[in-house]
């Protein structure tokens, strides 16, 4: 399964390195489109790439951490 998200991170996670823990906690490859950060928010526009059951773990894990998750259709995916 693959799937582009977009990101927006509270400026409380400012100090964490969450889309390192993803790849480190969850069987998934994460590919970074596009993404900017500073001390008050972030966002990032990421592309999952992993076992559909995986892929939803990091979905609840981005919701404990609240991180909102939006997901969006890329125009180079393949139909």
């Amino acid at each position: 399964m693959q799937v582009a998200v977009g990101l927006t991170f509270p400026g409380k996670l400012k100090d964490e390195s969450v889309i390192c823990q993803l790849c480190k906690k969850f069987q998934i490859e994460l590919i970074i489109i596009e993404a900017s950060f500073s001390v008050s928010r972030g966002w990032a526009i990421l592309e999952f790439r992993g076992d559909e059951e995986e892929i939803k773990k990091v979905f609840e894990y981005l919701k404990l951490k609240m991180i909102n998750i939006q997901k969006i259709k890329r125009d180079d995916q393949p139909k």
